[in-house]
């Protein structure tokens, strides 16, 4: 099965919309049941469970103490990773370090009068968890987005999971990128049990404060279910793309940056709004030509299928309102006039502007993070950011004459609730 080609319309757009949020919603309760009990394992039997569970999953057998990854054996990867590659990745690393420094907070203070002093004190978390997956390939441009934020927010402690290769080893570029990033500390362990392990500790692996960075069906909900013991950066779902074009971009451009989104996994959502029924039949031709030439082309024929079409809009704002419901992941506007459109866009994780500005510039070199909110979530959820390792200190800071003006306001407040003793707490300092 190929991209579909639809005329778009109120209710084909609702029922397109209901699809896409229907992604991923299998039967959760076995994998709920497994994974709770891993968790349960790894806070009874700490680094015992979490090897036995490498072993199982990883096909690494590793000791206690082969956990950690030593300074030798980054300086190893480092040594062993392509030298173009590495300073590409530096690049990368210097403008997303720069973007997330200009996200930083200070906090305020500020006087309500007689001296009486009022703020907040920003404080970086004491120690972060980031987990990036193994899989088919290794992704040293989530371990920047994941880790640098962390690092410009000033936590002193960055721990790092990803699973081991079954000899034991890490893949030398997620290596070089942990190191590169500001991670403190890296440990060899995958899945389920590395979040466990970091939300929990272990004799070897510390308690974090807070969790971020992808995963499958598996360390997702692992993420869930120990929130509240951390914090942990947002529910990831299936990756996705939503384009609105007029029909002024090349559809080559329109076609590879869907194939782009695509081929991410067989859940990928890659939809195309557009105005001109001559630009999406282009755009369609485009796709299945190219997805005919693409490595993973088992992956692309499943989200092809299943979550990806071309629609033809009556006009621009029904592709706009359309978006707005979808709150897409990534939004392209192949548009002659961006400008004009973004000012009417509320629900997007990251735009991108105009045909010079593709979703992999995002996802790889131009500073913004790629750790994005999925699946509708952008209507509330941001970004990963450098705001995501901060927390925040009310500071309150009267003295006797700024309290005695206000402490029968207090009083009362605290009596029209019934709480006595809350009144009595300012009376006291003032009525004998």
């Amino acid at each position: 099965m190929k991209c579909k080609l639809v005329k778009g319309n109120k209710d084909n757009l609702r029922e397109l919309c209901a699809s896409l949020g229907a992604r991923g919603k299998m039967n959760l309760g076995p994998i709920i049941d497994t994974v709770n009990s891993v968790i349960s394992d790894i806070r009874e039997n700490g680094d015992k469970a979490v090897l036995a569970y490498t072993a199982k999953f990883d096909k690494a057998e590793l000791t206690a103490d082969q956990m950690k990854v030593t300074q030798a054996e980054i300086d190893e990867a480092i040594s062993e990773v392509d030298p173009e590659l590495l300073e590409v990745m530096k690049m990368a690393a210097a403008n997303i370090r720069a973007f997330h420094e200009m996200q930083k907070e200070e906090g305020f203070m500020m006087e309500t009068g007689k001296n009486a002093k009022i703020g907040v004190k920003v404080r970086p978390i004491t120690v972060a968890g980031v987990y990036v997956p193994g899989g088919t390939a290794p992704l040293p441009s989530t371990v920047l987005m994941d880790v640098i934020p962390a690092s410009v927010a000033g936590v002193p402690r960055i721990v790092f999971c990803t699973p081991p290769r079954a000899d034991g080893s890490i893949a030398p570029v997620i290596l070089a990128a942990a190191s590169l990033a500001g991670a403190t500390e890296i440990y060899k362990v995958g899945g389920a049990q590395a979040i466990a392990a970091m939300a929990y500790g272990t004799e070897t692996i510390p308690r974090v404060d807070k969790i971020c960075g992808p995963g499958n069906i598996y360390v997702n909900t692992a993420k869930r279910l120990v929130y509240g013991q951390v914090d942990i950066d947002m529910f990831a779902g299936p990756s996705e793309v939503l384009i609105i074009a007029d029909g002024s971009s090349d559809p080559e451009f329109a076609a590879a940056d869907m194939l782009a989104q695509a081929e991410h996994d067989k859940m990928a959502s890659a939809i195309l709004l557009t105005t001109s029924e001559e630009f999406a039949a282009k755009v369609l031709d485009a796709v299945d030509r190219r997805s005919e030439e693409a490595s993973r082309k088992a992956i692309l024929e499943g989200s092809l299928a299943n979550y990806c079409s071309i629609i033809v809009c009556d006009d621009l704002d029904t592709a706009i309102d359309f978006s707005e419901e979808i709150a897409p992941e990534h939004l392209e506007l192949l548009l002659s006039d961006p400008e004009a459109v973004l000012a009417k866009i509320n629900n997007a994780g990251a735009v991108f502007m105009g045909s010079w500005s593709p979703e992999p510039l995002g996802d790889y070199f131009a500073g913004p993070n790629h750790t994005l909110p999925t699946s509708g979530t952008a209507r509330f959820f941001s970004p990963l950011n450098t705001g995501d390792f901060y927390k925040k200190m009310s500071v309150i800071n009267y003295n006797e004459e700024s309290l005695r003006d206000v402490y029968k306001y207090v009083a009362k407040f605290a009596d029209s609730e019934g709480l006595t003793c809350h009144a009595a707490s300012v009376r006291t300092r003032f009525e004998k």
